[in-house]
């Protein structure tokens, strides 16, 4: 790899971490397995299936397994600062969310899985971070802050859901992470957190107006010289179409000074990226782990391919200097090299989808793609 530049600072950004059910009963403290979902009442059944799909999984897995080839990339690379959305409770209690037809849970006891690839922030503002509860959500907080890790979009009241994430950079300077959702993920509405309550930081659909509040929130706490990224969770989990409120909500916020990189996820496979203004926007980034293997496609879309972000910013203004992304494949619940027909099928899911945001893809000297746009 090249040597850093001072003026710069290189992220890495990961899209939907789902650590569990099947990959929770591969690791070595796995939860009770009962679930509540329509047709699969025992985790261990997603287990069962990726050992079918692809063969036998080494039961109980070290705590970095999941991440396979992933790790050694991410250590060549040597980002500055690793972020990722975690969608996943971190418990072990018992009490389901009621009516919700899908609850996601890891041991707490399993958070290595998490430590392993040294993560610097986990996102909590998503539909899965309270799938058991209001206690749920309290365990993950301490386990996750017992850990080390910084979170950011959900808390103990409305004031710690919003407030960003807070990660120092080499040399000085701080990069903060600002993150929501919207119920137009799934998010119920009852979990947005107020002031007597915990919960997420819950958004209004996007749009143009809710960018100024954003930005207005982000203005009141950034400082001369800080770089800002705003996670949200967006939109549905299937569909290449990007919403016309997405980018307009995108767009605003980086006009208005309230971002210098958008992280959107939600979808379960990779979205087209856009830069506007010198500034990138992540639309989807995609499901990066995930237990969905020997399930199959939907309607020709995938969700066993999942991207590493190396996003290069400016330090003096957070603009973008460079962003590869590096594909993996998911097989037997472990992240490795994609095969050649998984790797054109991405390639042209992101060529041909953001044909009108003027991209370009050249491969990468280091592995993967290199983002080209114009000036």
């Amino acid at each position: 790899m090249n040597a850093r530049r001072a003026d710069e600072v290189l992220v890495f950004l990961g899209g939907d971490v789902m650590t569990g059910r099947g990959i929770d009963q591969a690791l070595a403290h796995p939860s009770s397995p009962e679930l509540y979902e329509s047709f699969v009442r025992d985790a261990r059944d997603y287990l069962q299936l990726a050992e079918r799909a692809n063969g036998p999984i080494p039961v109980p897995v070290a705590p970095g397994y999941v991440w396979g080839e992933a790790l050694a990339e991410l250590e060549r690379t040597a980002p500055d600062l690793r972020i990722v959305n975690l969608e996943t409770a971190v418990t072990a209690h018992d009490r389901p969310w009621p009516r919700k037809g899908i609850h996601y849970r890891m041991h707490p006891a399993n958070v290595g899985c998490l430590t392993a690839a040294r993560l610097d922030c986990c996102v909590l503002a998503n539909n899965h971070v309270m799938d058991w509860g209001r206690d749920g959500l309290a365990e993950t907080l301490a386990t996750l802050g017992q850990s080390g890790l910084r979170v950011a979009g959900a808390g103990i009241d409305a004031e710690a859901a919003r407030a960003p994430a807070v990660l120092p950079l080499r040399g000085g300077g701080r990069l903060l992470v600002f993150a929501l959702a919207t119920e137009s993920s799934g998010v119920p509405s009852d979990w947005a957190a107020s002031d007597r309550r915990s919960g997420v930081a819950l958004l209004a659909e996007p749009g143009a107006g809710a960018a100024a509040e954003v930005a207005a929130r982000v203005a009141a706490l950034r400082r001369a010289g800080d770089l800002v990224v705003v996670s949200i969770h967006w939109g549905g989990n299937w569909g290449c179409r990007i919403p016309h409120a997405h980018r307009a909500f995108a767009h605003a916020l980086i006009d208005a000074g309230g971002a210098d990189l958008v992280h959107g996820h939600s979808s379960h496979h990779p979205l087209p990226p856009e830069v506007h203004r010198g500034r990138l926007i992540l639309y989807g980034c995609g499901d990066l782990i995930n237990d969905y293997e020997g399930i199959g496609e939907h309607d020709g879309l995938r969700s066993d391919l999942g991207c590493l972000y190396f996003a290069t910013l400016s330090r003096a203004d957070g603009t973008l200097r460079g962003l590869r992304i590096v594909p993996f494949q998911l097989r037997r619940l472990r992240l490795g090299a994609p095969d050649p027909q998984a790797r054109r099928w991405l390639e042209e899911l992101l060529t041909l989808e953001g044909r009108g945001f003027g991209i370009r893809y050249q491969a990468h000297p280091d592995g993967g793609w290199a983002l080209a746009w114009p000036a």
